[in-house]
């Protein structure tokens, strides 16, 4: 195999393929990128057997081939070649010689057959979303992905169709016990009749990060095991976790009737600087409501108190609650409008806050006791 291929578009292609791998591994080919040349490009594939990403990126090919290389060390490389440089890669008995200008490089390799590739099987059902909108589904839930690892039904985002009055919609749902998120989207064509699916945490994050490089649509094809997002250049195809993910339906509430509304920075930026002083044992900020005025505070023994008023609009009776204050400050990121309503029913009942009740996203948040 010889191929010569800009820097920065091996760089690319490399940062893509590289994040997948482990860093540990206890089997040596699963640390290597398999990287194919042919017809005017280099397919770059990593695995870690749950996970797999493939990226096509133009070279000038001088002889096809395939080999395998340790991901990390070839994309440390890459990034620390000069800028503007051509990287020739060629393999001859067992070596991978990289030479860009005057730095040359030498790299054992692994035989491509040892490589192993997940079989994705038929993926019957296949649809496109815009790349707008799975960021939002993303950027909306994942924050709420548990990472409890006995609960691993719960470490990823669950999607699932449902026919809500006359528009069909698609959810995604994340909870881990103390937080939900949920954001609905229109259901997009071809994904009727889609199984419900479980997205792991890991790919979650990976496609998250390659969206940032795509203006249009993402395709997305799945099955019962397996999912594929198609970016153009990146194809990252994944397993799906094998596991039931809970009625999340049940714990949103319905009948909170206390209802406040608020500005979200001015209640983020409340929260935020009275839980300074919160220790990680204290986490609890509590909340005193009262007429158009709420008071936010938290007590810690180690170090001291704090307390500020926040205006907001409140009629019902006044009450006190208390709740995490990273779990708060985690959903009112998300908010972007400039209000948000807070369902609330009592101190020991979940509550319930968004934009208003047109808004995509809702979250449902667990007090504490305070």
């Amino acid at each position: 195999m010889k191929a010569t291929i800009e820097r920065a578009t091996l760089l690319k292609g490399l940062s893509h393929v590289q994040s997948v791998v482990e860093r540990r591994n206890t089997i040596p080919i699963l640390s290597n990128v398999l990287i194919e040349a042919g017809d005017g490009a280099l397919k770059l594939m990593a695995t870690d057997l749950d996970l797999q990403i493939n990226e096509t990126v133009p070279a000038a090919i001088d002889q096809p081939g395939a080999t395998t290389v340790p991901a990390h060390t070839l994309f440390d490389i890459a990034r620390k070649l000069p800028e503007g440089a051509q990287v020739e890669l060629s393999v001859a008995e067992g070596r991978m010689t990289i030479v860009a200008g005057r730095a040359r490089f030498t790299l054992a390799t692994l035989p491509r057959d040892d490589f192993p590739v997940i079989a994705e099987g038929e993926l019957p059902i296949s649809f496109e979303l815009p790349a707008e909108t799975l960021k939002q589904i993303i950027d909306k839930t994942r924050f709420a992905i548990s990472t409890e690892e006995t609960r691993y039904y719960l470490n990823g985002i669950f999607w699932h169709v449902s026919d809500e009055g006359s528009q069909p919609v698609l959810k995604a749902a994340a909870t881990d016990g103390h937080r939900l998120a949920r954001v609905t989207v229109p259901r997009p064509d071809g994904a009727e009749g889609m199984p419900d699916v479980i997205v792991p945490r890991k790919c979650v994050a990976e496609l998250r990060k390659l969206l940032d490089e795509i203006d249009g649509s993402v395709g997305v094809s799945l099955s019962n095991t397996k999912i594929r997002f198609d970016l153009g250049q990146a194809l990252l195809t994944s397993k799906l976790i094998d596991g039931t993910f809970p009625d999340y339906s049940r714990v949103i509430p319905t009948g909170n009737d206390k209802i406040l509304k608020i500005d979200p920075r001015s209640f983020e930026e409340g929260v935020d600087r009275v839980s300074t002083i919160a220790t990680e044992k204290t986490r609890a900020v509590k909340m005193a409501l009262d007429k158009d005025r709420i008071t936010l505070s938290v007590t810690s023994p180690e170090n001291g108190t704090a307390a500020e008023d926040v205006p907001g609009d409140y009629t019902s009776l006044p009450f006190e609650i208390g709740f995490n204050s990273r779990y708060l400050l985690d959903i009112l990121g998300q908010i972007e409008g400039d209000s948000v309503e807070v369902h609330l029913a009592d101190a020991a009942a979940p509550t319930l806050i968004r934009e208003n009740d047109k808004a995509p996203a809702l979250y449902v948040l667990m007090p504490m006791r305070v």
